[in-house]
């Protein structure tokens, strides 16, 4: 794992990135920093954690509505042909909640000069 540097609204933070995964961080940075930018903008929320939170809430409702328009569109495909029944234990939850804690640390160490976000 690599280390490096970005900047989300004006300021520097040091992040921890697999190998081969930095074009895809560098593009989530500008996208939260684009988003916290946004609201900062806006003027009517100064504090910076409670833009990271604003934020995070934004992009995570439009990831959402991107997932639920992808699944609306595969959900006629998926129809017409019999989906494999899951594994025992393997739920698509422990898996969200698995991607959600790793976010949430994540965001953390980019936060740690703020204070943790939970």
């Amino acid at each position: 794992m690599k280390q490096i540097e970005v900047q989300i609204m004006g300021q520097s933070y040091l992040l921890g990135c697999p190998e081969g995964g930095e074009p895809q961080l560098r593009e989530a940075v500008d996208r939260v920093d684009a988003a916290m930018c946004k609201i900062r903008d806006a003027g009517k929320v100064k504090a910076r954690d409670r833009i990271a939170v604003l934020a995070s809430l934004n992009l995570a409702f439009d990831l959402a509505q991107r997932e639920a328009s992808l699944a609306a569109v595969a959900a006629p495909a998926a129809a017409a042909a019999p989906a494999p029944a899951p594994a025992a234990g393997s739920g698509t939850d422990d898996i969200d909640d698995a991607h959600a804690a790793q976010l949430i640390r994540r965001l953390d160490q980019a936060l740690a000069g703020d204070g943790h976000l939970l």
